[in-house]
C-alpha cells in the first residue's frame, strides 16, 4: 500500500466522507488523485462507499500503533532551578501536567499501552500507573548513559510506537491512531538555531541530520518508530551499547550515524504546535504564572535573602564545576549571584551546622568573603558571583601560593569548632553507608583499608592539635580572577589535623611525589623535618583514601564522580606504602 492509498484509507476510516471533493480536502490531495486511489483500494475490496470493509481494516491496521514510550528519566541540568525539586515532565503548564497531558492526547488518539521510562526522583511518577494505568519501567543508569539507555530499557515494547519526551508540550494533539512509516516530528526556524537540522529527500526521507544550521527544519517533540524501524536500531543499540563513548550519546546520534540503513521521515508541523522548555526563561515567555510565582521553594529562598520577587530572577544557568553540591548562577536587579544546592545523599555526610559555622568563620577571618547568606538546617547557600573567574592550576605557583596561604591563615587562627570531622571515622561511615546501598568495591579494597588503618594510627600517635581545617581544598574550591582568591564551600569543615587539608590539595592533583614536597615546602615556608614528612604523605593516603571512599557512596546514590575515583585511589595506594615504609624507619 503507497502512502497516498493509506491516507486515503485511514481518511475514510476517521471520518465520514461525502463525495470526492470532501475527501480531496480531508487528505489534501487532487481530485485526480483521489479518483486515483479511490478506484485502487475499492479493487482491492479495501473500500466500498466510503467505508473501509473487513479487508480495509486488516490492511490498515498493519500501520496501526502499537503503543508510546515517554522518556521521563533524564535529569534536565538546564531547567534549574526547578529541576532541582522536581522532574520537568511534572511541570505544570497552563494549569495541566506536561506528561498528564500527554498521557490524555495520546488516550484520546486511541494508544492504549502506554509506557513511561523513569529514572530521576523516579518515585514522584509513580502515581501515574494507578491514576492512567501506564506501565512504569525504571531506567537505573539515567544518571549515567544518555537517552540511549531508556530505549535499551524499553527494547521489548519498540514496535510500532510514539517515542515522546515527558517534557514537551503540544498545543494541539499530533499523535494518531495509524501511521504509515517512521518520522521525526520537525518545525521550521527562521535563522539561527542550535538545534538538530533536518536534510530530507523529494520524498520527504531524511538524509542528513546537523547539529545547529540557518532557516532550516530543526528535530522537536514526538518520534514514531515502525517495526522494521524498531527491529534495525534495537539491532544495532544491542550490538553497540557496550562500546566505549555509546553511554554519552543521544539516541538521535546513534541512528544519524546509522542514517543510511534506517528509513526515516520528516513530518513537518507548523510553528507553535510543538513546545519545548529548556530553561525557566523559555517557561515564563509561554506561561506568564512562572515570571512571579513558580513555586519553588529556592527562588523563594533567594526571594528572602535579596528581597526581591520571582521576575527580578533572571538568566539562570547550572554551574557544573564542584561533586557535593548542584550549584547555578543567576541575576537579580544587575548583579549575578551563586545559588548552591544540597546534592543527593549529601545529608548522610555533612553536618550543616558545623558548615555555617566554619562558612561565617571564612568570612570574618576574609578567607571567603563572598558568603551573603546559609541556611544552618537545609544546606542551601547564596553567594556573589566572581566575574571572570579563572581555573586554579596547581602547576601556577602564583596560584599554589595563594591558595596555601589562605589553608595556613585558617590553620594559624587555631579555632576549635564544636564540632570534629575526623577524616579516617568519616571514611568508616561511609564504607558503611555504601555497603547499605548494596555497592560493590575494589577488589583489593580490604587491603587498602588495612593499610590505610594503620597508618592512621601512626599520625594519631604524633599527637597533633586539631583545629578547624577545611577539608576539602582541591582546585574548584579555590575561586579566582587572578588577581583576588577565596575559599569557598565548607560543607566538610571541622576540627581536624591541619594535614589533612594538604592531603586532599595534593591527592587531587596530579603532582609527582617531588612536587608534592615542594607544595609542602611553600606550605611550611621551610623544609620540613623527617617526622613532618611522613605525617603529612601519610595524608596524602589518608585523604585519598578518603575520597575514594567518598566517590563510591556518591555513585551509589546516583551521582557519577568520574575519573577522581581512580585517582583518589591511585593516591590512597601508593602513598599509604610510602608512607609506611617512613614510619617503619623512623
Amino acid at each position: 500500500m503507497t502512502k497516498e492509498q493509506f491516507l486515503v484509507l485511514y481518511t475514510l476510516f476517521k471520518n465520514d466522507v461525502n463525495g470526492k471533493e470532501e475527501l480531496s480536502k480531508l487528505c489534501d490531495l487532487s481530485l485526480e488523485s483521489i479518483n486515483k486511489e479511490l478506484k485502487v483500494l475499492e479493487d482491492k475490496m479495501f473500500i466500498k462507499d466510503y467505508s473501509l470493509t473487513k479487508r480495509g481494516i486488516i490492511e490498515l491496521d498493519k500501520h496501526k500503533v502499537d503503543n508510546a514510550v515517554i522518556m521521563a528519566a533524564g535529569l534536565s541540568s538546564r531547567f534549574a532551578p526547578l529541576s532541582y525539586e522536581y522532574p520537568k515532565g511534572l511541570l505544570e503548564v497552563k494549569g495541566e501536567r506536561l506528561i498528564e497531558r500527554q498521557i490524555k492526547q495520546l488516550r484520546e488518539a486511541g494508544i492504549e499501552e502506554i509506557i513511561v521510562v523513569v529514572g530521576y526522583m523516579k518515585e514522584k511518577f509513580f502515581y501515574l500507573e494507578d491514576k492512567y494505568n501506564v506501565k512504569i519501567l525504571i531506567n537505573n543508569d539515567y544518571y549515567k548513559r544518555n537517552n540511549n539507555s531508556t530505549l535499551y530499557v524499553a527494547q521489548k515494547y519498540l514496535k510500532n510506537s510514539y517515542i515522546c519526551s515527558s517534557d514537551n508540550y503540544f498545543a494541539e494533539n499530533v499523535f494518531e491512531s495509524h501511521v504509515y512509516d517512521s518520522y521525526y516530528a520537525a518545525m521550521f526556524n527562521k535563522g539561527y538555531t542550535d538545534e538538530y537540522c533536518i536534510e530530507s529527500n523529494s520524498k520527504g526521507r531524511i538524509t542528513n541530520v546537523t547539529v545547529a544550521g540557518e532557516d532550516q527544519w530543526f528535530m522537536i517533540g514526538h518520534v514514531y518508530f515502525s517495526k522494521e524501524f524498531s527491529i534495525k536500531f534495537l539491532e544495532i543499540l544491542l550490538a553497540k551499547y557496550n562500546e566505549p563513548g555509546l553511554d554519552k550519546m543521544l539516541w538521535e546520534d546513534i541512528y544519524i550515524n546509522h542514517i543510511d540503513k534506517l528509513d526515516m521521515y520528516i513530518r513537518k508541523y507548523e510553528e507553535g504546535t510543538i513546545f519545548e522548555f529548556d530553561t525557566l526563561e523559555d517557561l515564563r515567555k509561554f506561561d506568564s504564572k512562572y515570571v512571579n510565582n513558580t513555586e519553588s521553594k529556592i527562588l523563594k529562598n533567594i526571594c528572602k535573602v535579596l528581597k526581591c520577587n520571582e521576575a527580578n530572577i533572571k538568566n539562570i544557568a547550572p554551574i557544573k564545576k564542584g561533586l557535593t553540591n548542584t550549584s547555578f548562577v543567576f541575576e537579580c536587579k544587575g548583579k549575578r549571584y551563586v545559588y548552591r544546592h544540597p546534592g543527593a545523599g549529601t545529608e548522610e555526610i555533612i553536618n550543616r551546622v558545623s558548615e555555617a559555622k566554619s562558612q561565617n568563620l571564612a568570612k570574618e577571618l576574609g578567607i571567603d568573603n563572598t558568603l551573603i547568606y546559609i541556611s544552618e538546617d537545609e544546606g542551601w547557600k547564596i553567594s556573589h558571583y566572581m566575574d571572570n573567574s579563572i581555573d586554579f592550576d596547581y602547576h601556577n605557583m602564583d596560584d599554589v601560593k595563594k591558595g596555601l596561604a589562605l589553608v595556613r591563615k585558617i590553620h594559624d587562627a587555631s579555632v576549635v569548632s564544636k564540632w570534629d570531622f575526623n577524616i579516617y571515622e568519616e571514611a568508616e561511615k561511609l564504607i558503611m553507608l555504601t555497603d547499605k546501598n548494596n555497592s560493590s568495591t575494589f577488589d583489593d579494597f580490604e587491603e587498602l583499608r588495612t593499610s590505610i588503618t594503620k597508618l592512621y594510627d601512626f599520625v594519631e600517635s604524633d599527637g597533633i592539635q586539631k583545629r578547624i581545617c577545611h577539608n576539602d581544598c582541591y582546585d574548584p574550591n579555590f575561586l579566582t580572577d587572578g588577581k583576588t582568591m577565596y575559599l569557598i564551600d565548607w560543607e566538610y569543615s571541622g576540627n581536624s589535623d591541619p594535614a589533612s587539608d594538604l592531603g586532599t590539595f595534593i591527592c587531587c592533583s596530579d603532582y609527582t611525589t617531588d612536587e608534592a614536597m615542594e607544595v609542602l615546602k611553600i606550605y611550611f615556608g621551610r623544609d620540613l623535618t623527617d617526622i613532618e614528612k611522613r605525617h603529612y604523605l601519610a595524608y596524602v593516603a589518608i585523604s585519598g583514601y578518603y575520597w575514594f571512599v567518598w566517590a563510591l557512596y556518591k555513585e551509589s546514590v546516583g551521582e557519577m564522580v568520574g575519573e577522581y575515583l581512580y585517582i583518589w585511589y591511585k593516591y590512597a595506594k601508593s602513598y599509604s606504602e610510602m608512607a609506611l615504609e617512613l614510619y617503619k624507619a623512623l
